[in-house]
């Protein structure tokens, strides 16, 4: 049988992205299967050692003859070069982020578009896009705007199909352009090597006594990071020995410290920072209960959620939408924003009472990501299959 040919458009290692980090688990394996070339993203030299094997095309390349392009699309500026080649040239986009207002809100001001902005803002949304539009002409501009105005259907009108990794996501895609095919496959995340758990709970500062938790992703006000420093202080009240390790960079990192501080917290918090998988797989298998309280969320199917199941460590998660989609054994749900305190207090009181109750919800967490079929040589068949359907609309 002839090999499916697809060109590939993500962001690559060593940006420090969790689509350049799905692009290096499935790449490999995509290629046992499919002939692949890789676009390059403009200014780039470095790639990972297990990618340099693929032939490359300039990120504004022409689309060979035969290739599918399949271009992966986020809400962050390293999918701009993605989101100009797709209006210009089309092709199948892999939705990661159903809110692409912030990728809108980035391209504008790259290519000081803002009479496209408006325009375009208009169009997806109507009256309501004029009017935000004006606003941050203005200067006026809210934080949950560009969750209530997404922009999806912007930058989805070039697609000639949508790949997407939840049901919810789906539906947001089919309602924003109807008549658009679309196909959900399950996001390929891999199993780290989860390492001495002793071991690494011993270097977090976490004794046989203490409920450790872990925060993984980048460091943004959606993350609940204040919801997550409130509990910490509820459950040190209540007497509950717990600790918080935060893996992640961004900008809330002094913020979160100075909270911290300011709370009593310092002492039960270690921000650790960026983490390569080496020690991440590490941090996450020691953790008993990952935390994942996104709100507003941009439609995700989250890595980092995967990431805690893959090596058998339970999740919190809000209770909305996608993340709804986790089997709830493995993922406790949180009400959204701050109101998902008592909550998150309500799963660490379960977790830390009962060392039955911790080793169900490893075993759930486990069976949801091998379910899933998020391992990469699962994913990458779902994702060669959702091709070859869609395929037929661009070669």
């Amino acid at each position: 049988m002839r090999k499916a040919r697809i060109l590939w458009g993500s962001p690559l290692p060593p940006t420090r992205s969790g689509v350049a980090d799905y692009a290096a688990e499935l790449l490999p394996v995509l290629a046992e299967h499919a002939k692949i070339t890789l676009l390059q993203p403009p200014d780039y030299t470095v790639c990972e050692p297990d990618l340099d094997e693929f032939p490359r095309l300039a990120w504004d390349a022409p689309n060979p003859a035969g290739f599918v392009p399949l271009l992966h699309l986020g809400n962050n500026p390293y999918h701009l070069w993605i989101a100009r080649r797709l209006r210009r040239l089309g092709g199948i986009v892999v939705l990661h982020d159903t809110v692409l207002h912030h990728l809108l809100v980035e391209e504008a001001a790259a290519d000081d578009a803002w009479g496209r902005f408006a325009e375009e803002l208009s169009v997806a949304h109507g009256s309501q896009g004029r009017a935000l539009a004006e606003a941050r002409r203005w200067g006026y501009q809210g934080r949950t705007d560009p969750f209530l105005l997404p922009a999806r259907r912007v930058y989805l009108q070039h697609a000639q199909g949508v790949i997407v990794h939840s049901a919810a996501a789906a539906e947001q895609v089919r309602q924003a352009c109807p008549g658009l095919s679309v196909r959900t496959t399950p996001l390929a995340v891999a199993a780290l090597t989860a390492g001495r758990r002793t071991q690494w709970r011993a270097r977090l500062g976490a004794d046989e006594g203490t409920l450790l938790l872990a925060h993984l992703g980048f460091l943004t006000p959606a993350k609940g990071l204040p919801m997550i420093l409130s509990a910490l202080w509820a459950l040190r009240e209540l007497k509950v020995s717990c600790r918080l390790v935060v893996v992640g960079e961004g900008s809330e990192s002094d913020a979160v410290l100075d909270q911290a501080r300011r709370a009593g917290l310092a002492d039960r918090i270690v921000l650790y920072g960026y983490a390569r998988h080496a020690e991440l797989g590490g941090i996450l298998g020691a953790a008993d209960l990952g935390l994942v309280p996104r709100f507003p969320t941009a439609g995700e199917t989250s890595a980092a959620a995967l990431r805690f199941l893959a090596v058998g460590t339970p999740v919190a998660v809000t209770g909305l939408a996608q993340f709804l989609e986790l089997a709830p054994a493995a993922a406790f749900r949180l009400a959204p924003g701050h109101a998902g305190v008592a909550d998150l207090v309500r799963a660490v009181l379960q977790l830390a009472g009962s060392a039955r109750a911790r080793q169900q919800a490893r075993r759930a967490a486990r069976e949801a990501w091998r379910s899933g079929g998020h391992e990469p040589t699962h994913a990458a068949d779902a994702l060669l299959k959702a091709v070859a359907e869609l395929g037929a609309n661009v070669v």
